[in-house]
């Protein structure tokens, strides 16, 4: 009988690891398949952006972080720098694409946040991460005539080398981090993550993250939701 034993007989270790890894793969398939449900509402067949893929989010700048500087062209072909807004409260930083089907689906809810908070000292300054090499959509020509065609009331800058994206961390397009002047020059993050809980459905959102962070802002309040999820399409890195 003992001999039988030691023949079933199973490391401790590899059961608790074989334990927590189908526990793990249990856990990321029920929130990829929320996730792409929502998402199938929203788009056609053959346009899910890969929530399955396994995307690691870079390392990038988390809430009271400080944001370094940085310098990209905007479509009207000036040099846009964070720097240029040091007389301003703070800045509502998007990364948005052309090419994405959930910016496409935010673009006036991202409109209507510039002319809410512009005039309050919160701007808009939206950036395009994708690489126009895999997405021609996103090249500078295209970016130029959304822009024009959308009326834009916010600076859309190019950052096709990715090199502002990942100082961010940013993973997905839309993604919102909302930050501070905190004086001195100096921005911090006070908010990062998605613009609302309905991507879909502008009229059935119930929770407006950007809106409610700002505008605790604007009366010295603290964000109460600091961090979300962000809801989109998958950055595509650049092959280095």
């Amino acid at each position: 009988m003992e001999t039988n034993r030691s023949k079933i007989k199973v490391p401790f270790w590899l059961t608790i690891a074989l334990l927590t890894g189908t526990a793990l793969s249990g856990l990321a398939l029920a929130k990829s398949a929320v996730v792409v449900t929502s998402a199938s509402k929203l788009l056609p067949r053959g346009l899910y952006p890969d929530f399955s893929a396994g995307v690691v989010q870079p390392d990038g700048y988390q809430v009271g972080d400080v944001v370094n500087n940085f310098r990209l062209k905007n479509v009207d072909g000036r040099m846009i720098s964070l720097s240029d807004f040091t007389s301003q409260k703070g800045v509502i930083i998007v990364f948005q694409s052309n090419h994405c089907p959930f910016s496409k689906a935010y673009e006036e809810r991202i409109i209507a946040l510039d002319r809410k908070f512009n005039t309050q000292g919160y701007p808009v300054l939206a950036i395009n991460p994708s690489d126009p090499a895999s997405y021609p959509d996103d090249n500078f020509d295209q970016m130029q005539y959304r822009a024009r065609t959308k009326g834009y009331t916010y600076p859309f800058l190019s950052d096709e080398k990715q090199v502002v994206a990942q100082a961010f961390g940013a993973s997905r397009t839309p993604q919102v981090f909302v930050l501070k002047h905190a004086g001195g020059g100096k921005f911090t993050v006070q908010y990062l993550g998605t613009i609302d809980d309905n991507p879909q459905d502008p009229a059935g959102v119930t929770k407006r993250y950007v809106d409610d962070a700002v505008s605790n802002l604007l009366v010295s309040k603290p964000v109460v939701i600091t961090t979300t999820k962000a809801i989109g399409c998958a950055i595509k890195w650049r092959e280095m």
